[in-house]
């Protein structure tokens, strides 16, 4: 029996696509120490030109950092923050801030 040509084509597809990792939520926890200094001990900064990390959306912190990792986003401080971080570190960063309360909407 012939398999169909898409059925084909969408077991290729599927395999072909990353998986994304989540990140660990204690892990992050404990590795965002270093990060308090400037946006907070659970992400919420209290200065206004540092930007709050907590309730942001965990794949937009996790694209962030790898952009300041990577100079896609220049900035000289967060740079050197996150120069060392692994992928899981950024993972696991990323998933401790989003779970975090911080981002709130004006009505």
């Amino acid at each position: 029996m012939k398999t169909p040509l898409f059925i084909l084509a969408a077991v290729a597809l599927a395999a072909s696509l990353p998986v994304h990792a989540k990140g660990n939520y204690e892990a992050g926890k404990a590795k965002s120490t270093s990060c308090a200094a400037c946006h907070g001990a659970e992400g919420v900064s209290a200065v206004p030109s540092f930007p709050t990390l907590a309730g942001q959306h965990r794949d937009y912190l996790y694209h962030s950092l790898k952009d300041y990792k990577s100079g896609k986003r220049n900035n000289p401080l967060m740079a050197e923050q996150v120069k060392a971080l692994s992928d899981a570190d950024m993972l696991d960063l990323a998933m401790y801030f989003s779970k975090q309360k911080g981002l709130t909407l004006k009505y």
